[in-house]
């Protein structure tokens, strides 16, 4: 099981290589410019050029932007936060990212697993056609659109709850962009799981716990949810790295400082800041690699087939 670990993380940290050279090398080659060109002239676009090192070869680039990432130093912008440290604009954009994309993860996987349980076991009764109504209907509306209703409603017409984000009272403006957030989340789940575990009713080795005496609760948690968690896991990956790393438009809307607004500012500012859409793209992708490593290990421990296989490997 130790070589089979070892040999996903080997895996995750070459693909990781790869997609940051990627990221560079598409970077470099964009068409445009990462200074306010309207207020600078060919003289001082060249010499802040050869100030950033923008004009050595690109491996030479790459090598040394290397460097310094492994130090956990991501450079200076060029036209955002009057180029300040990435680094620091970063920390404080992640943080509010990653507290309110994690309440929307805890909250929508945890509505969801219910909705999608409780219509399983409904399975042709009203309240399973309420869940799947409500899955459809979260699946389709967009979460800014049920931000702004929510905004509407509950800031405008009945003023409660503030109408912008507030770091300095972060548990209470923190709710309407998490509830909007996890609104896709709780539908995607909730499809799954009811979908799951409705294929696993079916199976044969339900019905032979069945004809052995096995009903309820044991049954549903020992064969049926367990079972059916294991596709759900895949899907949920996915919707993590989208929550932690914020909705662009969600952020922009309730003014929060976070990723996805910073994302927005970096290339709709004054002259494309290249180098916080490479942080970014960055930290995209190793979240990304990061959360499906994660689940690539996890099925170890839900699929005992896969514990099987890991050891044969190592053999």
């Amino acid at each position: 099981m130790l070589k089979y670990i070892l040999k996903r993380i080997g895996m995750a940290a070459l693909t990781l290589l790869i997609i940051v050279f990627l990221l560079f090398w598409l970077v470099r080659v964009m068409p445009g410019n990462p200074f306010p060109s309207e207020r600078m002239n060919a003289v001082q676009i060249a010499n802040k050029r050869a100030e950033l090192g923008l004009d050595k070869p690109i491996l030479v680039q790459f090598y040394e932007y290397m460097s310094k990432l492994l130090q956990g130093d991501f450079g200076k912008g060029t036209s955002l936060y009057n180029g300040a440290p990435i680094k620091t604009v970063l920390s404080t954009c992640v943080y509010n990212s990653f507290r309110i994309g994690g309440i929307a993860i805890l909250f929508g996987t945890a509505v969801g697993l219910l909705l999608g349980i409780t219509a399983a076991l409904n399975r042709g009764k009203f309240l399973d056609g309420f869940c799947t109504v409500f899955s459809i209907i979260g699946v389709c509306v967009p979460s800014y659109v049920f931000l702004i209703f929510l905004q509407y409603n509950f800031c405008f017409k009945i003023p409660f709850f503030p109408y912008f984000f507030d770091p300095d009272n972060f548990g209470f403006s923190c709710q309407l962009p998490a509830f909007s957030l996890s609104l896709f989340t709780i539908s995607t789940i909730s499809r799954f799981t009811r979908n799951e575990m409705v294929e696993v009713f079916d199976s044969d080795y339900v019905h032979l716990a069945e004809s052995k005496g096995m009903y309820g609760r044991k049954l549903v948690l020992r064969h049926v949810l367990r079972n059916a968690l294991i596709p759900i896991v895949t899907v949920v990956a996915p919707l993590i790295v989208d929550l932690l790393t914020g909705s662009l438009v969600v952020e922009k809307i309730y003014g929060i400082n976070g990723i996805g607004k910073l994302m927005v500012d970096a290339i709709a500012g004054e002259g494309i800041d290249y180098n916080y859409v490479l942080a970014l793209g960055i930290l995209y992708s190793a979240l990304y690699i990061g959360i499906m490593l994660v689940v690539d290990l996890l099925y170890g421990v839900l699929d005992p087939r896969i514990r099987v296989a890991a050891k044969g490997e190592e053999r």
